[in-house]
């Protein structure tokens, strides 16, 4: 038996952090049967980021996608990251959702549940840790690695003990941010060498650098598990090379037993996925930034908030998002930031920057934290802040999911309207997302395209293009066309104005409406909520800035919206 166990996240965490999640299900397939032969510990091949990215940008059933690579391993155990009572969303369900999923993601060919909460509160781990249990599957427990005043040894080693006892199998150091030292590895394994027995597996990024010396002070200490990938989608915002770290401990005492050859006749097949992906590689992502010891954003985060930057045209803020990160992270209570609270935390410096005020706009995510509707928050928020986000409202001390009802049933009748529903994994995909789930199960979403434009041709504003770049049989050519019936072209451009219509209400970014919660004629008043839009995977309210009657709206449920759009005038 070896000494040191590899678990291979090559198919999952790695393409979310460098790749902004989006390697398609038909390039992991071919390569499994020699993945299979190496003789991994586990392979993440599921979860995490890798659920909704399937249906919003790749028109991809996720629980086809693990169908699919668990009839493809024959001996190595599939293995998914779960966000305890959040799964693979971004948000609490209810206790009802969570069991249901699990029990399917074990149905459809989940072996290994890694399971964490990003707030590190045991509470909201159990019930999925206790189902997982009942499917006969293996539980590795997680703890979510940070560094600040309120996170101490003893508090990792307290919340490994509890894991243990509800029955985990092994135990995760999960350091999505890349930043523990090799001293503090070394420092934590050992700890946890002596208060629990079951296996420690070491999950590190290379944001900072350091990850691969903290592997090797980590088997110093006796861990038992290394998470690594195959090279060509290794460093940066990923994980440390898979091939370097079993060369480095042959012949040692902690000889991962793998043969190196094995490894290398698969690493040209990642080198070509690598270059067919290349363009959604941001050079932030590729490079070592010890700047990630001060703002701890994790490597999926990363790469997700640059692609977000862009999608609200708003990259060249990417260095003021930075470092308002760290002081919203103080602000809030110094949460570790890991999907959702790095999301929580990150969209609210994404506000604070593009607004121009700090917590001028405060997403409804925040709020929901700031109650507690996420856990128990690490330490303290400031009281004029909280007051600011709560006002009078007390903050929760119960296990949020405790105040959730049951929904499953209730949205079984949604969905059955609607006539989306063919499984009861259509079922739990509409449960956890039910906008991009609507149209994906519709048919009403395109594969994102891997390759970008080759000109863009600018246009005036709310312009109609009559000139085309078409390209027939390898030939490119220019073509004007001269539009005919422009009055109800121009009529159907004009629906969405752009800003400066009077009593208009504006976005101020990219995103998908989720709620309308008003009809033409209602009267509102200043700070109702009018709308509700999902942006960088957070629910974002739009309030009425001034009292007044519905005149007009201009969109609908499932719309997507462009920032100074106007989705309504006010009068």
């Amino acid at each position: 038996m070896p000494k040191v166990r590899i678990t291979d996240l090559t198919l999952r965490d790695a393409h979310q952090s460098l790749l902004a999640t989006r390697m398609r299900t038909r390039d992991m397939l071919p390569i499994l049967e020699q993945m299979d032969e190496v003789g991994f510990y586990s392979m993440e091949v599921w979860g995490g980021a890798t659920f909704d990215c399937a249906m919003r940008y790749l028109n991809e059933d996720p629980w086809e996608r693990i169908r699919s690579i668990k009839r493809g391993l024959e001996k190595t155990p599939t293995q998914m990251l779960l966000r305890g009572q959040n799964l693979v969303g971004y948000r609490h369900y209810p206790d009802d959702i969570v069991e249901k999923f699990v029990v399917l993601a074990a149905k459809n060919g989940v072996d290994i549940f890694r399971i964490f909460d990003a707030m590190n509160d045991v509470r909201n781990m159990e019930l999925a840790i206790r189902t997982a249990l009942k499917q006969g599957a293996h539980v590795q427990g997680a703890i979510s690695y940070t560094t600040s005043p309120v996170h101490t040894l003893d508090a990792f080693a307290k919340m490994a003990v509890e894991l243990e006892a509800l029955g985990c199998h092994s135990l995760c150091i999960k350091d999505m941010s890349g930043i523990i030292t090799p001293k503090d590895a070394y420092n934590l394994i050992k700890r946890l060498k002596e208060d629990i027995s079951i296996p420690i597996d070491l999950h590190s990024h290379c944001t900072s650098g350091m990850a691969l010396m903290a592997y090797q002070a980590a088997c110093e200490a006796g861990v038992d598990i290394l998470d690594c990938v195959f090279s060509p989608l290794s460093q940066g915002t990923s994980f440390p090379p898979v091939e370097s770290v079993v060369a480095a401990l042959q012949g040692t005492e902690c000889d991962t037993g793998i043969k190196l050859e094995s490894l290398t006749r698969i690493t040209p097949y990642f080198a070509e996925i690598r270059e067919k992906y290349a363009a959604l590689i941001n050079p932030v992502s590729e490079r070592v930034d010890v700047n990630v010891l001060q703002y701890q954003i994790p490597g999926g985060m990363l790469s997700n908030l640059v692609s977000q930057l862009k999608e609200q045209n708003a990259l060249d803020r990417f260095e003021e998002v930075l470092k308002e990160t760290p002081r919203v992270r103080k602000d809030l209570g110094y949460p570790p930031l890991v999907t959702p609270t790095s999301q929580v935390v990150g969209i609210q410096a994404v506000m604070n920057v593009l607004t121009g005020e700090r917590y001028k706009v405060i997403p409804n995510e925040v709020k929901e934290y700031v109650k507690g509707m996420y856990g128990r928050i690490p330490g303290e928020i400031d009281p004029e802040l909280k007051k600011k986000i709560l006002g009078d409202e007390e903050p929760i001390t119960v296990r949020p999911a405790d105040l959730l009802e049951p929904q499953l049933q209730s949205l079984a009748k949604e969905a059955e309207t609607m006539g989306i529903i063919k499984s009861e994994e259509d079922l739990l995909s509409y449960a956890l997302f039910p906008a991009i789930a609507v149209k994906f199960l519709r048919g009403e979403i395109e594969e994102e395209k891997l390759e970008p434009p080759k000109k863009e041709a600018a246009l005036p504003k709310d312009a109609l293009p009559t000139e085309f770049l078409v390209e027939i049989d390898g030939e490119e050519y220019d073509v004007r066309v001269t539009p005919t019936g422009y009055t109800e072209i121009e009529r159907a451009v004009k629906k969405r104005p752009k800003e400066g219509v009077e009593g208009g209400i504006t976005t101020n970014m990219q995103g998908i409406i989720l709620k309308i919660n008003v009809n033409v004629g209602d009267n509102v008043k200043e700070g109702d909520v009018v709308a509700v839009i999902e942006a960088m995977k957070m629910e974002n309210e739009i309030v009425a800035p001034y009292s007044g009657v519905v005149e007009d709206i201009f969109v609908s449920v499932g719309d997507t919206i462009n920032s100074g759009d106007v989705i309504m005038v006010i009068k």
